[in-house]
């Protein structure tokens, strides 16, 4: 730098840090590093937002408490994130100044994967790429890539337009009646019916079927990426949904069997009651499925947290409950409670409050532990409970967040 003080100061959001010419040089953070080479002001204006030449200070416009933290990291070699902010925010920070995620403390780095894998806020560079390609094609005129984008958003995103929106209560309509179906199936009144009339059921099982296959099949066809389409876990479910009909029919057309034998069959009865995974096909359409799966995939560690709770309350509990009803007195004993694991059974259905009654202490100590075994049960279950809700809500507004913000960008460039 050919220009100014021996003095250089750093105006970041109002705070001011003040270095000498040689420091700068060698400065951590490669923005402020690049100062020192600027041979005009218009270089350093490239670099800064505004320059004083008076008194040799350089403006920046960025986050001053983050840039706080981001110094600390200069002088003691540790990077936190800042209590009450955003990771990502701070993220986009740490690569505005010249850090990357490796220089995140491990802690901080896990936090940063998980909110980076949950969030569709954060963009890489490869997606830029992909959507200037997409605003290029159309641009351009290519009928084809924006007869396809239109359908991929027409199946994927209910809400992207009235056709969408229409598809979407079309597959919640097959969804349901396929259900109430399979379910009706199974009662005596309908199965007796059924060898006496014609089956029409049969009939609305198979348009229900083919209208899931088409759908799946177009969802295929339509999708940018075919090997991550393949991956996602909602179409796998609908894979697993669709696939046991097209078996039964095909052991139907090779056996020669009637429905009723195969019915019979253990593994074809499995496979039909497969299909009640159609249920979850309704996460695609509706806001708080998909804020439950959210917050289960987030809140993992709490989950995995109260089921070891559970398991060692579970272990304690049950090994008393057999001492105390069953092996005191192996005479006169409680056969209920006559091994561990049949008082494990105990244990889980008191802990949750459940108590179904089918077996319960008679003995004074036994009924003592079973009071402790219930108030233990409501404080363990409760612990997490704190960290689950806040999570649930906090997915659940991100989620409306998400929806409403593509909606408006998606009426935008309807208007444009």
């Amino acid at each position: 730098m050919k220009f100014g003080k021996s003095v250089c100061i750093i105006n970041v959001g109002g705070t001011k840090y003040a270095f000498p010419k040689d420091v700068i040089k060698d400065f951590p953070l490669r923005r402020v590093s690049r100062l020192h080479s600027c041979a005009s002001e218009r270089e350093v204006l490239e670099v800064c937002d505004d320059y004083d030449r008076e008194r040799n200070e350089f403006f920046f416009d960025r986050h001053s408490e983050a840039f706080g933290f981001i110094m600390l990291y200069v002088k003691y070699g540790k990077l936190r994130f800042v209590p009450h902010m955003c990771e990502l925010s701070f993220y986009n920070e740490m690569i505005y100044w010249g850090l990357e995620s490796s220089h995140l403390e491990f802690c901080c780095q896990r936090r940063l994967d998980d909110r980076m894998s949950d969030s569709y806020t954060h963009f890489t560079e490869e997606h830029h790429e992909t959507v200037k390609e997409i605003r290029t094609d159309e641009s351009n005129g290519k009928r084809d890539s924006q007869w396809l984008e239109r359908m991929r958003r027409t199946f994927e995103e209910p809400t992207s337009s009235l056709a969408a929106q229409i598809l979407a209560s079309v597959s919640v309509i097959f969804v349901i009646v396929s259900m109430v179906i399979l379910c009706a199936s199974t009662l005596p009144d309908w199965k007796t019916a059924e060898s006496n009339i014609v089956e029409e059921h049969r009939i609305i099982e198979a348009v229900c079927i083919g209208w899931f296959t088409a759908e799946c099949i177009v969802r295929f066809i339509v999708s940018r990426d075919k090997c991550e389409f393949v991956r996602r876990p909602l179409n796998i479910i609908d894979l697993l949904a669709i696939t046991p009909y097209y078996i039964s029919v095909t052991m139907t057309v090779l056996t020669g069997e009637n429905s009723q034998l195969q019915r019979a069959g253990v593994t074809l009865r499995v496979l039909r009651m497969m299909r009640i995974f159609w249920v979850i096909k309704l996460a695609r359409h509706f806001l708080g499925l998909q804020t439950l799966g959210l917050t289960l995939r987030r809140c993992y560690r709490e989950m995995v947290m109260l089921l070891v709770f559970i398991c060692v309350a579970m272990a304690i509990f049950g090994a008393l409950a057999q001492l105390l009803e069953h092996g005191l007195d192996l005479e006169s004993g409680n056969e209920e409670y006559a091994s561990i694991p049949a008082a494990c059974w105990w244990v889980i259905i008191s802990m949750t409050t459940v108590g179904y009654g089918d077996m319960y202490p008679i003995t004074v100590p036994g009924r003592v532990l079973g009071g402790l075994c219930v108030v233990s049960g409501i404080v363990l279950l409760a612990l997490p409970i704190t960290f689950i809700y806040h999570s649930f809500v906090q997915c659940y507004h991100e989620l409306k967040f998400r929806s409403a913000r593509y909606t408006r960008s998606l009426s935008a460039e309807f208007l444009n």
